[in-house]
């Protein structure tokens, strides 16, 4: 069987029996995708078993209950606004159905033996039954009823009819699976597993969803290997250094590359040096020097004879970038964003295209058009989650051959890594350089905030400089704005001339202001939202308040932490929470004061929280799963990455048996287009 076999689980959701375009649509909102097979992958939450009869007088209240009755008599409503009763009994007593519209005459006649099922009260009375057929035919009615996750407009009955036609269509499949894993785990085949879930005869069984989770999972992982390989094998230029200008950034630096900070330059250098085009992930901890990292990489492309160039997310990210070229570079480089103009432009892009300034470092102005390089042998993103897939490749498209280091100083945990970043070298720096002190954390009540004011007044007495964060959440944006003003109105009070102000919804010219005034010391407490979240180097910074810190993710609330710590004073995290805040939630805030290991403490934020857009806004749930949650199924991932990894070594090109049946898993989850982009060249 060839992948093109599977067309018909790709056909739009309207090729099925019942489902015309209004439906389809409603159907593709629950389901995330208009055709067949996101139908299919679009499993139960849960199910209702109603098989078991049971007599009135033994029905638990509150509970689903299936009677077999005899419909005893009918109420009527005595005005328009009452509901109609319908009484009806079996040997054991009488019970009531209750309905405030209208109700199946047909059935429930005065004499019919009926069966129900719905939830009765204490009172035995049951308001609308979930199910009512005749007696006489009890296959009409459901034994294990689906509850899928529906919208607005879409009931379960509208899926029943097109769930059974959608399994109709899916073929037996060549297993894709190695025999003796499929027996370890009682699994059993693709088709099965599908169908015990949507259309179960018992009660589905846990190891069917975990089938298919490893299903979801081994195709994604054997993708990210397909995409590894593609990445190998695109032609890239061999660039090695000789350390000259290395050495001088160094002795300009003052102090030597940590451990880890020296394990990523040699990952970076061994890729450089390769004959293939570099698509590596540096990731960094709060603190952990991955600027001093891109930077020595940058001057190894420019030892070989070629430029670099750094994209930053904001201007303010990049004129910090160029402050820190600035004292250690020994060659020329020169700040493009959208605020140079005039002669200044013209002299830097001159400089860019005749190769006299070996590196750039700017906004995205420098994918626009007319920018150009004379050799662009790196490109190094910075915070690339702010930048759009065509702004990086764009970048990378500036230069022949060109290598691409991408930064986050988000530390990612260990399952996002695997789930959406496999396709990528990763280096990981821990640890501080030489110079970085602990950083203090403290918890406090809400309650205790005049304690924390006196503590920030005596901090700027001592001519320290304080962060004030608020939260501003998309749910309660106007809520949360006017909470940031009136924190804000209320310090300048207190400390009049010394409080700025920063957050999302300012003009940009304004925000950008609040926080070099901040910079350059001419404010000395900025209140702010998490737009100082990253790209905010302030060394004299010493102290961080961050007021409701429960309504912020641990991984973020270690981002805003590493806002202080930058400079030799002694530094403070201050974290306000609510008086009544659960002891749980508590406990999640105590981990900030028992580590400074972003890299635990996302690990620990994932497992409460879920993944999440981590490096965007989205703050939980980890999007582009069908079936496999990787944070209950990270057993099954690691399992899946091991499995990738040892069938793509035997069989790089999927041309054996269990190759070609992988080849029908990569088009059943979307990825097939992973090995036709890897044998398209």
């Amino acid at each position: 069987m060839e992948p093109y076999q599977l067309d018909p689980l790709f056909a739009d959701l309207t090729a099925l029996p019942g489902v015309g375009a209004a439906l389809a649509k409603l159907i593709a909102r629950a389901c995330g995708g208009g055709r067949v097979i996101d139908l299919l992958f679009h499993l139960p939450d849960s199910y209702v078993d109603r098989r078991k009869r049971s007599l009135i007088s033994q029905a638990l209240p509150n509970t689903v209950v299936t009677l077999e009755v005899v419909v005893s008599r009918i109420e009527p409503p005595s005005s328009p606004r009452q509901p109609i009763r319908v009484v009806v009994s079996d040997e054991s007593g009488f019970a009531e159905l209750v309905f405030f519209r209208a109700y199946p005459q047909a059935r429930l006649r005065v004499g019919a033996k009926v069966l129900i099922s719905g939830k009765m009260d204490d009172r035995r009375q049951m308001v609308h039954p979930d199910h009512i057929a005749d007696a006489g035919r009890p296959d009409s009615f459901p034994g294990i009823e689906q509850v899928w996750p529906l919208t607005a407009g879409l009931f379960a009955w509208h899926l029943r009819k097109p769930v059974a036609a959608s399994l109709q269509r899916l073929p037996e499949l060549p297993e894709w699976h190695d025999a003796a894993l499929m027996k370890r785990e009682k699994w059993p085949g693709f088709r099965a597993a599908l169908q015990g879930l949507q259309a179960p005869a018992e009660l589905p069984d846990a190891a069917l969803r975990r089938r298919l989770a490893y299903d979801e999972l081994l195709a994604g992982q054997v993708a990210f290997g397909l995409m590894r390989k593609r990445n190998r094998l695109r032609p890239g230029r061999v660039v090695i250094g000789d350390n000259r200008l290395r050495n001088a950034a160094l002795a300009a630096f003052g102090f030597e590359p940590t451990e880890a900070q020296r394990q990523a330059l040699a990952e970076i250098d061994a890729d450089l040096a390769a004959p293939h085009r570099m698509m590596r992930l540096l990731q960094g901890d709060v603190g952990s020097g991955k600027t001093l990292v891109a930077i020595l990489a940058m001057l190894r492309a420019v030892e070989a004879g070629g430029q670099a160039a750094l994209m930053a997310p904001t201007e303010l990210l990049a004129r910090q970038h160029a402050r820190t070229l600035e004292r250690i570079c020994p060659v020329p480089f020169a700040l493009l964003t959208s605020s140079v103009t005039g002669r200044e432009r013209a002299r830097v892009l001159e400089g860019f295209a005749d190769g006299t300034i070996p590196i750039a470092v700017g906004t995205h102005a420098l994918v626009q058009e007319g920018v150009a390089f004379a050799d662009l042998a790196l490109a190094v993103i910075d915070e690339q989650h702010r930048f759009g897939v065509n702004q990086r490749l764009l970048l990378g498209a500036k230069g022949e051959l060109t290598d691409v280091l991408v930064m986050t100083a988000t530390p990612i945990p260990r399952t996002m890594l695997l789930t959406q970043w496999g396709e990528m070298q990763i280096s990981r720096l821990s640890g501080k350089p030489a110079g970085r002190q602990k950083i203090r954390t403290t918890t406090h009540r809400l309650s205790s905030l005049a304690d924390v004011v006196a503590a920030v007044a005596r901090a700027l007495e001592r001519g320290e400089m304080v962060y004030w964060v608020c939260p501003l959440v998309a749910e309660s944006e106007t809520l949360d704005l006017a909470a940031v003003e009136e924190r804000y109105a209320s310090l300048a009070v207190q400390f009049p001339g010394r409080v700025g102000l920063a957050h999302g919804r300012q003009d940009m010219a304004v925000r950008e202001q609040a926080l070099a005034d901040f910079a350059a010391g001419r404010t000395r407490l900025l209140v702010a939202t998490t737009v100082i979240e990253v790209g905010v180097d302030v060394p004299e910074a010493s102290v961080m308040v961050i007021e409701q810190a429960e309504r912020f993710g641990l991984a973020q609330l270690h981002q805003l932490r590493g806002r202080v710590g930058r400079g030799a004073a002694q530094s403070f995290c201050l974290l306000l929470y609510d008086d009544n805040l659960p002891q749980s939630a508590r406990k999640r805030l105590n981990l900030l004061r028992e580590t400074e290991d972003g890299f635990v403490i996302a690990d620990e934020d994932f497992r409460l929280r879920g993944g999440g857009d981590l490096l965007g806004t989205k703050q939980s749930g980890l999007p582009g799963w069908r079936i496999a949650d990787p944070e209950t199924d990270e057993p099954l991932l690691h399992m899946a990455g091991r499995d990738a990894e040892a069938l793509l070594s035997r069989d790089a090109d999927l041309t054996t048996d269990r190759g070609r049946a992988i080849r029908l898993l990569l088009r059943l989850f979307d990825k097939l287009d992973a090995f036709r982009t890897l044998n398209s060249g």
